[in-house]
């Protein structure tokens, strides 16, 4: 089985199980996370050279939060944080720091903030009013799957100036507004589709998609180029791990709860 194909194929099966567990009940949606979000805790850890149970614990209880009377203020503060370590890392990364996080301490913090909040947050994403939209999910999902094909076949046909060539070689300028400009499209077809947003509100997800998810996308790069090594993991032929399909999805989930559940 050539390279392509074994990458379609276990492409294919994940995109499947993805939608297939969104659509079919809110509980099989925040299983999978979880299931994924395990996989994915001991990858990055595999990453920073790091291990932590309580970490694994506080994981483990996400999947009780859509059932629980959690106060308002304190989903803010979890907000903050997250968006206060993507940021750190967005920021670490533009501004070309020395490598990041170093003491067992920083590693720890950005276990929680980055890795554990994304994931909070990506399973709090479709429960608006306390109502599962599947649609929100599914939506972001296509978005950032059309931003990142788009962005690939644009950058390996016509990509001649690097995007971030110290983190992401293959990265490309014209990739990247290849992949913007397709899922902007996109969103504009999915307006017929999605009752629950509308045009104006696609568009601006598809945008934080694209920019953001492109970002998370090259912080995660700059942790497996740290760690020298290509992938996160090896689960899945031709992708690697969870981790790498999950990258630019986490980086965002903040930003779309955001701009969904407090500036729609």
């Amino acid at each position: 089985m050539t390279n392509l194909l074994r990458r379609a194929t276990s492409g294919f099966i994940y995109a499947v199980l993805f939608i297939t567990a969104i659509m079919y009940s809110k509980e099989s949606y925040i299983i999978l996370i979880c299931f994924f979000g395990l996989i994915t805790l001991k990858e990055f850890f595999k990453l920073l050279k790091f291990n932590n149970g309580v970490i694994y614990l506080l994981f483990i209880g996400l999947v009780l939060l859509p059932y629980l009377p959690i106060h308002i203020l304190f989903i803010k503060l979890l907000l903050a944080l997250s968006l206060s370590g993507s940021v750190q890392l967005l920021l670490n990364l533009l501004l070309k720091k020395k490598k990041y996080p170093l003491s067992s301490v920083q590693k720890f913090d950005i276990s929680i903030r980055y890795l554990l909040l994304s994931f909070t947050f990506l399973i709090l994403l479709p429960f608006v009013n306390g109502v599962y939209e599947q649609s929100v999910i599914l939506t972001l999902i296509i978005l950032i799957w059309v931003n990142d094909s788009f962005a690939f076949f644009v950058g390996k046909n016509l990509g001649k100036r690097k995007l971030f060539e110290s983190v992401s070689p293959k990265k490309t300028i014209e990739g990247f507004f290849g992949g913007v400009l397709f899922s902007l499209i996109t969103a504009f077809i999915l307006s017929y589709f999605c009752d629950f947003l509308s045009l104006t509100n696609l568009i601006v997800i598809s945008l934080i998609a694209s920019i953001l998810g492109t970002a998370g996308d090259l912080v995660e790069s700059k942790f497996k180029r740290q760690a020298n090594t290509k992938d996160s993991g090896n689960i899945m032929p031709g992708h690697g791990g969870i981790l790498d399909r999950l990258d630019s999805l986490l980086f965002v989930a903040p930003f779309v709860y955001l701009y969904i559940h407090y500036l729609i």
